[in-house]
């Protein structure tokens, strides 16, 4: 499901900023830059809403930004989240998958007390580039 909901940004006195966003209670992160709020805010967003979901749970309908009240120093920004993709991004279950070895390569793997998943995930984590879930 897709969502774009208005977050509200207050700079932090000791740099960085907090991210609130005020129709999701509770969905509250920071970070230290502006991009890196935004990256926070947007995750921790399709967290609470995928889990509002998975519970059945009303979720709130998003305020236009021209409605938000806001306190002085802070702005509005919008953040968009789809949380089919979030799901298959962070779905760390582990699959089956058959791979062919030659026997030789199979004993000596064995013989050595290598596990070949691991061997796998790293290899293709390496050649993929990518050393956390996407």
């Amino acid at each position: 499901m897709r969502y774009v909901y208005p977050i509200v940004l207050k700079p932090k006195s000791n740099g960085g900023f907090l991210a609130t966003v005020p129709d999701v209670p509770g969905c509250v992160t920071s970070g230290e830059t502006l991009e890196d709020t935004v990256l926070m805010i947007r995750d921790a967003l399709s967290g609470c809403l995928s889990v509002l979901e998975d519970e059945k749970e009303n979720i709130n309908k998003p305020t236009s930004p021209t409605e938000l009240h806001l306190e002085e120093g802070t702005f509005v920004a919008l953040v968009d989240v789809d949380t089919t993709k979030y799901r298959q991004e962070n779905d760390n279950r582990s699959i089956r998958r058959n791979v062919s070895l030659p026997a030789w390569l199979n004993a000596k793997a064995e013989q050595n007390r290598i596990n070949c998943s691991q061997v796998l995930q790293e290899a293709l984590r390496e050649k993929l580039g990518v050393w956390e879930p996407i």
